[in-house]
């Protein structure tokens, strides 16, 4: 533990004058004022320069107190623990506690081990020797090291170019701590499935780096204010302390291990044990441990490494440098590069021979290829990291999709459809191919996993669209899963793609998914269910230990009304079965637009086209000839997919066909303060979407239009100023505001649903900028604002090329003549008093 000097005891004047005299209180508070000030205006007073330099692309403090590319000793500060912020005192030096003579000064090495840089090409990255000592452990100081360099840049080159090597050195040197690294990089602990919580709050991290550092409430307050992050927050107050005596270093896998401790913490007292398990941590941290330590306990590192560049990097990683098992059993792997492939590279590279270079890593290039795709979609069947790497780690890449298959109690991604906004549009890209017509019901996607485990149980469990285990939350869904197995011999496990949908049992009518939000989430039981339910199927990729994913949709759907009958069991509250109604398309168009109609008039969002059969179609983006290549389509499952290419599944909500009104799903990503009556909440707010290119929301719009009072109370509450949700700082690295400059910025956590007139060419936003125009952005006129998403994550939200192409299809149309937004909310035709009204219309969904 840290030994500092505590203040004396506030007891009555005479006691304390015969315990010790009293210290004076130096006149002079340079270094304790500096101790609260900006983090760029923190000076060493040795040297009287910036402990942290202010940098254009790195505004808030991201590194030890550096100087010249050398680690300089902060000054020791003590603050005591008062609650008056000006009663404070200045220790003269660090002080050891001996029981056999007086206290004497100690100097203990804190600065950070140095490590190499990280951002390099992978093939020019030389680690010919351990950058720790080969007797310990993986260091958690080294994925401290990537975690700042990833920090403090947007640049997918490096973010991708930082996680390769830094996997690859833990992979060569330390492989069982390759599976904790993918987890901390991840911002994650256990599978998405899993559910396991922290249950660290943010009092209990205040707390901890209150009691470690000995800073006042008041002083972390404030340094709070200033930097808007507890990581910078932690940084900033413990590294003005040394401890007496040198710590064990913290390692990758004891970090990782001190994190399901915590989660497993329960029971009386839980919150002040889990506290005192933080400040051991923090206490034994240095440098910048300290600031991703607690980023990680608030479940927030704050870096680019999305899922997508995480399983990249793992994939290139292993290329270039395979685990010891698969470097000896599989020399001749198609996934790993020899070293004098990767050699011939470096040297390509550093000759700058153009013809080299590209013969030399085009080879390398398709290695990358085949083992990023390789991982992709182990990873999307299987979301299980334990899984994979223990498998990577017996035998390499070859032979991983075997060995970790799809299965029964592990959720997949589901399969997700590419917006279309006409029926015209759906018949132009799938030609004459037969495809399905299916409702898009309005209610709870779920994965249903059940197998039989002997002695006539079953095991059942309930996933959400984004992994959650909902199986608790519908105990009649669980009764019906059952049903099938007491009434089917045939039958021994499955998996089945379906919406729960509330229903009124009484006239066998639709209701909305708001009415099935209602229903508790935990501790439901049968028998007090109030809001009933029904089950429409609409796919099958497992059955009876057979993966189905790779046959056509024809043959699914096939098996699924084979073995799954529509079902209305008369136990009371339980849920009823049924598949989806649909309609084909051999019936003819006029039979496809008819149930269009119906779909529109019903509580459905709209139609969801599947192609029942694989096939082919000629490219859309070349001349229809003799030449032209033909692009295949096929008809599986594809799990996590949304892709422009992905067109066997398609999603045609009537909000965006053409006439009804375009919609867009958006994230909010900061706010202006409000004015007249609204003043007390967050109006206008700004809106983004996502740039798959470069894993960035981007800003498209404002929008202050749609909302009710009672929306924004809620929305203020969620997104309040003193909350992780909310700060003055641009905090988050995926954000691109643009040319807007927002009074708060919002954490991007939740999807929106909005309308607009039409969409814009820009020069404020940078949303699909250089897809329709070099030098302007798209936007969206008159944003009206519709319902959050709740079943949305921020990863489904619209696309930038999807914004582009209701672009482009208004432009044919016509609807766009040239106009542009200026970054204008408000129709000139309305009054004041019309908006405010027209705020005033939508209730929250």
């Amino acid at each position: 533990m840290s030994k500092r000097l505590l203040p004396p005891a506030r007891d009555s004047p005479t006691k304390r004058a015969r315990s010790q005299p009293r210290r004076r209180r130096p006149s002079d508070q340079t270094s304790i004022d500096s101790f609260f000030k900006s983090p760029s205006s923190v000076v060493n007073t040795a040297s009287a320069e910036p402990l942290f330099p202010a940098s254009p692309s790195q505004p808030r403090p991201s590194q030890a107190p550096i100087l010249n590319g050398k680690a300089t000793a902060p000054a020791i500060i003590d603050v005591d623990l008062s609650s008056d912020p000006e009663d404070v005192q200045e220790i003269p030096a660090v002080i050891e506690c001996s029981t056999s003579g007086p206290a004497k000064p100690v100097a203990v090495d804190n600065s950070p081990p140095q490590y190499p840089t990280l951002s390099v090409e992978p093939t020019s990255f030389v680690f010919d020797t351990c950058v720790w000592p080969t007797t310990t452990r993986a260091p958690y100081s080294f994925l401290a090291h990537a975690l700042c360099t990833l920090s403090g840049t947007r640049s997918r080159i490096v973010i991708l170019n930082t996680l390769t090597n830094a996997l690859r050195t833990i992979v060569r040197y330390d492989p069982p701590s390759l599976l904790p690294s993918l987890y901390l990089l991840s911002n994650s602990f256990v599978p998405q499935y899993v559910q396991l919580e922290l249950g660290l709050g943010p009092s209990v991290i205040s707390k901890a780096i209150q009691h470690v550092s000995g800073i006042t409430p008041m002083a972390l307050k404030r340094l709070y204010n200033q930097t808007g992050d507890p990581g910078d927050v932690a940084f900033l107050a413990k590294c003005s302390i040394r401890t007496l005596v040198p710590h064990a270093p913290l390692t990758i896998q004891g970090i990782y291990d001190a994190l399901l401790d915590i989660a497993h913490v329960k029971g009386k007292g839980a919150v002040s044990r889990k506290q005192g398990m933080v400040e051991k941590l923090l206490v034994a941290a240095k440098g910048e441990e300290i600031r991703y330590l607690v980023r990680t306990f608030s479940q927030h590192i704050r870096v680019g490494a999305t899922r997508t560049s995480v399983l990249t990097a793992l994939a290139r990683a292993l290329v270039l440098t395979p685990t010891a098992t698969a470097a000896n059993s599989e020399s001749d792997s198609s996934y790993t590069a020899h070293t004098e492939l990767i050699a011939q590279v470096r040297r390509a590279i550093e000759t700058s021979s153009k013809k080299g270079e590209d013969k030399f890593k085009a080879h390398l290039l398709e290695k990358f290829t085949t083992a990023e795709a390789l991982l992709k979609k182990v990873f999307v069947q299987h979301p299980n990291y334990n899984d994979i790497i223990a498998a990577i780690l017996e035998t390499g890449l070859d032979g991983l999709a075997e060995r970790v298959p799809l299965t029964v109690g592990i959720p997949l991604q589901p399969a997700l459809g590419s917006p279309m906004r006409s029926l015209d549009d759906v018949y132009e890209r799938i030609g004459s191919q037969p495809f399905t017509a299916e409702f898009k019901y309005d209610g709870q996607r779920v994965q249903i996993h059940a197998v039989k485990v002997g002695d006539g149980k079953h095991s059942v469990n309930l996933f959400s669209r984004h992994l959650e285990d909902m199986t608790e939350k519908y105990p009649d869904v669980v009764y019906l899963v059952h049903h099938f197995f007491a009434t089917s011999q045939e039958m021994s496990s499955f998996i089945v793609d379906a919406e729960i949908v509330a229903i009124d049992i009484s006239g066998d009518s639709l209701k909305s998914f708001q009415e099935l939000s209602n229903r508790h989430r935990k501790d439901v039981r049968l028998h007090e269910i109030k809001v009933s339910v029904c089950v429409y199927a609409f796919d099958l990729m497992y059955l009876n230990g057979q993966s189905l994913l790779k046959k056509p949709f024809r043959s699914r759907r096939e098996l699924l009304r084979t073995y799954f009958s529509a079902v209305r069991p008369d136990q009371t509250g339980a849920a009823r079965f049924d598949h989806v109604e649909s309609c084909e398309s051999e019936e003819g168009r006029g039979a496809i637009e008819e149930f269009w109609s119906r779909a529109v008039d019903s509580r459905c969002e709209g139609l969801m086209i599947k192609l029942l059969d694989h096939g082919e179609v000629l490219e859309a983006t070349r001349p229809k000839t003799d030449t032209s290549r033909k692009q295949s389509l096929p008809a599986t499952y594809e799990p996590g997919k949304i892709t422009p290419e992905n067109i066997s599944l398609v999603e045609a909500k009537k909000d965006y066909v053409a006439g009804l009104g375009d919609t867009l799903d958006v994230v909010p990503i900061g706010a202006w303060h409000g004015n007249g009556r609204k003043a007390q909440w967050w109006s206008p707010v700004l809106l983004a979407i996502r740039d798959t290119s470069s894993d960035m929301f981007v800003a498209v719009c404002k929008c202050m239009s749609g909302f009710s009072d009672s929306f924004y109370r809620s929305m203020k509450d969620r997104y309040s100023e003193d909350s992780e949700n909310c700060s003055k700082l641009p905090l988050w690295g995926d954000v691109e505001a643009g040319g807007y400059s927002p009074s708060v910025y919002f954490r991007p956590h939740e999807v929106w649903e909005i309308r607009g007139a039409d969409v814009t060419l820009s020069p404020v936003s940078v949303a699909a900028k250089g897809l329709v125009s070099e030098n302007r952005g798209l936007s969206l006129r008159f944003p009206r604002f519709v319902r959050i998403r709740e079943d949305k994550s921020v990863e489904d939200a619209s696309s930038t090329e999807f914004l582009a192409g209701m672009y482009r299809e208004q432009q044919g149309r016509g609807m766009v003549q040239g106009s542009t937004d200026g970054g204008q909310l408000v129709d000139p035709a309305l009054t004041d008093a019309e908006l405010d009204d027209d705020c005033e219309e939508v209730e929250l969904d």
